[in-house]
């Protein structure tokens, strides 16, 4: 299983990433071992969607980076975050 991720950082800005184990992924954020995370932290999981296949989860992954993936953020995925 492969998940794309949406983390909270400090600074109030949102980090999207993608990976084939979370919990690993996650502590590697929170212990700073993530060089665009690591002066932002604590760092907080907001949501997270699995997909079967790593190709799915980083074309998903890079989507959200696009201002129309960010727009979907704010609008579908955390609407009472962003």
């Amino acid at each position: 299983m492969w998940y794309t991720y949406i983390l909270k950082m400090a600074d109030g800005e949102y980090y999207v990433g993608s990976t084939n184990d979370l919990k690993r992924r996650l502590q590697e954020h929170s212990r700073g071992r993530v060089i665009s995370s690591k002066w932002r932290l604590p760092v907080i999981l907001e949501a997270y969607i699995a997909s079967k296949s790593e190709t799915t989860a980083r074309n998903l992954e890079k989507y959200l980076k696009t201002s129309s993936g960010k727009a979907v953020l704010r609008k579908r995925i955390l609407p009472g975050e962003a």
